[in-house]
């Protein structure tokens, strides 16, 4: 196995040909063949590559090209022996993959303060990111609550194993997307976050749930709160507003017996 210090070095040193070969070993060539043989599956390694390459690579080397995913899978397709079969279709291909995407089951949680009034939203690294709830899609056979305990330690470093409760989710279908969110309550104010992934999250923070869309029809200044860079937060407040003045009112009084 190569050392990360030893891949540091070569990496810094080798030609984009060079680091494609090294990237299809890592990533492609040893897939087992029923993998090999569902272009979704091919699709997601090299999504993975492309991750890889972005983060680490061009972090030790920068003047190699920064790719974005259809220029490195175009890369990838031409460049892999393995995938010679859809070298004259990848665009097609990605598409396929796009939407296949567009419906795996996401999965992540709502963490709350103690008070109930306020909760964590990340945002990406662009300035125009909109905010939401940490979340992502679930693996093949990955269980619900394991996935949202992964994607919430990915995106903020919070640790909600010990904590999450698995009958408490809110369940969405957004462009016949599913998607869960766990509720975790009981979340300090004074956690450090911070995301375990690279250049993914911008933006980690607390929110008045009485200033986000939905939550309330008005703020504290009269003025009904705007949408706008809250539409993938809105769609879940109702329910949690139900939530806790249901289960959360239990939690809190339970809280104060402990």
């Amino acid at each position: 196995m190569v050392t990360t210090h030893t891949s540091s070095h070569v990496f810094s040193n080798s030609t984009l040909v060079q680091i494609l070969d090294d990237l299809c070993v890592r990533f492609i060539i040893n897939l087992p063949t029923e993998e090999m043989h569902s272009v979704e599956r091919v699709c997601f390694q090299i999504e993975e590559a492309q991750w890889y390459y972005e983060d680490f690579v061009r972090g030790h080397n920068p003047s190699l090209p920064s790719l974005n995913l259809r220029n490195f899978a175009s890369k990838i397709f031409q460049h892999c022996p393995s995938l010679h079969e859809w070298k004259d279709s990848h665009e097609q291909a990605m598409n396929q993959f796009i939407a296949y995407k567009s419906r795996v089951p996401v999965r992540g949680a709502i963490l709350l303060n103690y008070d109930l009034d306020q909760c964590v939203l990340v945002r990406g690294m662009k300035s125009s990111a909109s905010w939401s709830f940490p979340r992502g899609k679930i693996n093949q056979d990955e269980m619900d609550d394991v996935c949202a305990v992964r994607e919430v330690l990915e995106e903020t470093g919070y640790d909600a194993s010990e904590s999450i409760n698995p009958e408490w989710y809110i369940e969405q279908s957004i462009r016949s997307q599913n998607i869960r969110l766990y509720i975790v309550p009981g979340v300090s104010l004074e956690t450090q976050f911070a995301p375990r992934t690279r250049n993914e999250i911008g933006t980690i923070q607390w929110h008045h749930l009485s200033d986000l869309p939905t939550f309330s029809k008005k703020r504290a200044n009269g003025e009904a709160p705007k949408m706008g860079k809250f539409y993938m937060v809105a769609p879940f407040l109702p329910q949690l507003r139900k939530w806790i003045q249901t289960d959360g009112a239990q939690w809190k009084q339970w809280c104060r017996f402990e």
